[in-house]
């Protein structure tokens, strides 16, 4: 059937040439504009017109009716080269062209729109298209229908995807034609077709994140794109990306069931796209999914892989079941699938981070027995394992067991070691050591060191190595701000933190929880309760959630200044809105009720933590201790002590001191030496506070040396 309407494409193309290559046409579908034609565009956010109704059948006619989108403006090309809009209504576009010669020009750019257009014009005559005589001044009809016709034409003669693909776009640049979704799908299958699939993927990726996930719009998509296609492969390809492109979105339950709809056309997600899927299933705790689709992977006859089971393996761990991992491992050998170090690495990791590093070591040199070729990630794994729990020479021998050539990962373990232990020599010395060995520090290392040097309080070494960094053109973290204001609200210098705050902002890093959390504790222990509420506020607005933390450090500062009443209205009122108290937030209001001395509210507060299934420690145990020696209860604090043993809680020093002065400020000194007993058995050994505890009781007694007195009791006590 020809086009009724005629048009020579060539003429009309030699007009707009200028407004192709200098005009600033958005284009809705392409990320990057990169045609055929090298030319500059950006997309712009138009919608795609979606028919209300979803196919029936494959060949109902009112089904292609409803995917014809058909335009309402009218554009006309005049004689003088005006682009100029109609004010009728019509059912198609009317395109009017006269020659003109004098935009015709000499660039290489010019040169390659016409020939691109010449191309098309020569197609088209050859598919049956009747394009008029170009002396005339004539009219193009391009509803949607004959641009799929045209689409399809261009592509079928060519075999070029960037032609139909420029023909595409140019009808919506420059004529504003709002392609439907059927043009569209065609559009996609050309591409696909003609190796494009970048391309394609922008216009899926467009229309997944128009239109979301309704089943409505899923189906006819699903409809549309059946109906259009010419090869199966290519139709299983643009299926598997159109599931991966909803994965993107984070929309994987529905790429889930675009997956299991692809069955009722005998096709499936490619391996790689089955991927994708299973590991956004995991990131979503959707094991059970996850499970199923992995079965339905095996039913199609692609079987198992490393890297799938991998996915499972690191999500075991993530969580912590690093049984499950392991039998899931033995598994895979069962099936005759030899793991590879990855997934070995992953088991390597997840035993360091639980602190199980000789299990880890343990199966580091089981791996090089069995001839698996050890990494440095592995290595690495290990010997940051070793620095955390301080086993540092441990961790030398291995980088020199596996001949590891040292990176920055390895130095960054021993640093982070050292600044934990406060010893900022050693981790300074390792720091020259990377420079020397051509190893250059990255902004976390640097953060490292000068938090090393901030928690020793040497806050001038620490700008130091700021200006170090700076010097290398290492720009700060929100981490690394974090230190610094750390430091000085742990100063009580809170303008400098307050200053250093606004300064982050203002270089354009958005504060984290973090550091709201460290500015808010430095207010709140200052009783600047106005300004931490305020700064409450604040983060809110900047789309920060609060986390318990937040709301615990609120609830700290009000009952640390005597506000204890208002601190539980606040937990009642979080509660109500679905806060989640935790035994830092009972701990905070039963300490504060304990040290004003109402114990009937603080263990109020205690039968209300257990009935959440919230179990008391030592701490908070330590809290109420401290408000009955303070009102010199004793009776009621050593039944309490009683009580937390039978619980299964080991007293720590500081609570033993705590009960031993208690006692001794009464002059009970047998109870006090009784709990001395206890803590010695325990393999607690006393101290300067247990030594002055007991002078006092001494003193209370009127002993006449109180001093030597409680040193000799102390060492009667060892001695047994």
């Amino acid at each position: 059937m020809l086009m009724r309407a005629s048009v020579s494409i060539t003429n009309l193309g030699s007009a707009a040439i200028k407004l192709i290559l200098g005009g600033e046409r958005k284009f809705r579908f392409l990320s990057s504009w990169n045609l055929a034609l090298s030319t500059s565009h950006s997309s712009s956010e138009d919608e795609v017109l979606i028919p209300e109704e979803s196919p029936i059948c494959l060949d109902n006619q009112e089904l292609q009716k409803s995917l014809e989108y058909v335009p309402s403006e009218c554009v006309e090309w005049s004689s003088k080269s005006a682009f100029s809009f109609s004010e009728n209504v019509n059912d198609i576009y009317h395109v009017g062209i006269q020659e003109d010669s004098s935009l015709v020009s000499e660039n290489p750019q010019t040169a390659k729109v016409e020939n691109e257009l010449k191309r098309m014009e020569v197609i088209l005559w050859s598919r049956g298209w009747n394009l008029g005589s170009p002396d005339n001044y004539v009219r193009i009809q391009l509803d949607q229908y004959n641009v799929v016709r045209v689409l399809t034409d261009l592509y079928d003669d060519s075999r070029d995807a960037a032609l139909a693909l420029y023909f595409f776009e140019w009808c919506e640049g420059y004529l504003g034609i709002n392609h439907g979704i059927k043009s569209i799908c065609v559009m996609i299958h050309i591409l696909v077709s003609g190796n494009m699939n970048y391309r394609a993927i922008d216009l899926i990726l467009y229309l997944v994140r128009k239109n979301g996930g309704e089943d409505r719009w899923i189906n006819l998509l699903l409809q549309v794109l059946l109906e259009t296609y010419t090869s199966r492969k290519v139709l299983e390809t643009v299926y598997s990306m159109l599931i991966d492109c909803y994965v993107r979105g984070n929309m994987a339950n529905v790429a889930l069931k675009l997956a299991y709809q692809m069955k009722h056309v005998k096709l499936f997600p490619s391996i790689g796209v089955c991927n994708s899927l299973l590991r956004a299933l995991l990131h979503m705790d959707q094991m059970e999914l996850a499970w199923g689709f992995l079965e339905e992977i095996q039913s199609q006859g692609m079987g198992l892989n490393v890297s799938i089971i991998n996915l499972f393996i690191h999500k075991y761990c993530v969580k912590g079941d690093l049984e499950s991992a392991w039998k899931l491992l033995v598994m895979m050998q069962q099936h005759g699938i030899s793991p590879d170090i990855v997934v070995y690495t992953t088991l390597i990791d997840s035993l360091c981070k639980m602190t199980l590093v000789k299990e880890a070591i343990s199966l580091l040199f089981k791996l090089s027995l069995m001839g698996i070729s050890i990494d440095s990630v592995s290595v690495s794994s290990v010997i940051n394992g070793l620095c955390q729990v301080g086993e540092l020479e441990k961790a030398f021998n291995i980088l020199q067991i596996f001949s590891l050539p040292p990176n920055v990962y390895v130095y960054n373990s021993f640093i982070s070691k050292f600044c934990d232990d406060n010893n900022m020599a050693a981790a300074s010395s390792t720091f020259n050591k990377m420079s020397e060995l051509g190893l250059f520090p990255d902004c976390f290392i640097y953060t490292t060191i000068m938090s090393g040097y901030c928690k020793i309080r040497e806050v001038n070494m620490a700008f130091i190595f700021l200006a170090k960094m700076l010097k290398r053109g290492i720009e700060p973290s929100v981490t690394t701000y974090t230190t610094f204001i750390e430091y000085y609200c742990r100063s009580g210098e809170l303008q400098l933190a307050e200053n250093l705050f606004q300064r982050m902002t203002g270089e354009g890093l958005p504060p984290d929880i973090v550091a709201y959390n460290i500015l808010l504790d430095g207010y709140g222990k200052e009783g600047h309760l106005h300004k931490a509420f305020g700064l409450l506020d604040n983060m809110k607005s900047a789309g920060v959630s609060p986390d318990n933390v937040t709301y615990n450090t609120v609830i700290h500062s009000l009952t640390l200044r005597g506000f204890v009443s208002e601190a539980k209205q606040l937990l009642n009122e979080l509660t109500r809105r679905g806060f989640s108290p935790d035994i830092v937030t009972f701990t905070s209001i039963a300490s504060g009720y304990a040290k004003k001395g109402n114990f009937e509210e603080a263990f109020l507060v205690w039968h209300y933590m257990s009935e959440q299934s919230v179990k008391p420690d030592i701490i908070m145990c330590s809290a109420l201790l401290n408000g009955y020696c303070m009102a010199h209860r004793m009776e009621e604090a050593n039944a309490l002590y009683n009580k937390m043993i039978n619980a299964g809680l080991v007293p720590d020093l500081v609570l033993y001191n705590m009960l031993i002065h208690g006692f001794c400020s009464l002059g009970n000194i047998d109870d006090a030496c009784n709990l001395v007993e206890s803590m010695v058995k325990q393999g607690i050994s006393p101290n300067d506070g247990t030594h002055r505890a007991l002078t006092l009781g001494y003193e209370k007694k009127m002993i006449q040396y109180p001093v030597e007195a409680a040193a000799f009791k102390l060492q009667e006590i060892l001695l047994k």
